[in-house]
């Protein structure tokens, strides 16, 4: 069955941050379905339920207490289950070491928090609509780290 809408999970510690994440959605004019977690814990024991619908784009923090986003971010990649998943790193570092640890370990793109909201949306409404059949299969480090 196809859905109408892009399913989108974000985990994320910081709550103003989750706040200014759905704002930005329900301001975008793309329909989607937006959960969060605030913590990789309750992240993957929501993707590990039976039953439930896997997001088509999941957004991870890489600071979170308890589990961090890269302990997310391997869990995921050795889960077949988790294949289809694209995997939009969200965080407020931009260090190269980061950068090169989360490519290293599967992610799909690497997205540097906006500080303004018009640029949160712009940058949204983009990795949503990225086709990330075709971005996947020509992932290079170029188009990795999502600049604007």
């Amino acid at each position: 069955m196809q859905e109408d809408y892009i399913n989108i999970i974000l985990a994320d510690d910081d709550e103003d941050d989750r706040l200014f994440f759905t704002d930005a959605f329900e301001e975008i004019k793309i329909t989607t379905r937006v959960k969060t977690f605030n913590d990789g814990v309750y992240l993957m024991d929501y993707l590990n339920t039976d039953g439930i619908q896997l997001p088509n784009v999941l957004f991870l923090d890489l600071n979170m207490p308890r589990k961090s986003g890269l302990e997310c971010l391997r869990e995921i990649k050795q889960n077949e289950k988790f294949n289809d998943i694209a995997i939009a790193i969200y965080s407020t570092s931009a260090s190269e070491e980061d950068i090169e640890k989360t490519f290293i370990k599967g992610a799909n793109i690497y997205i540097k928090k906006p500080s303004d909201f018009k640029t949160l949306k712009k940058v949204l409404s983009e990795v949503v609509t990225i086709n990330w059949q075709y971005h996947t299969n020509s992932m290079n480090k170029e188009n990795f780290l999502l600049r604007f």
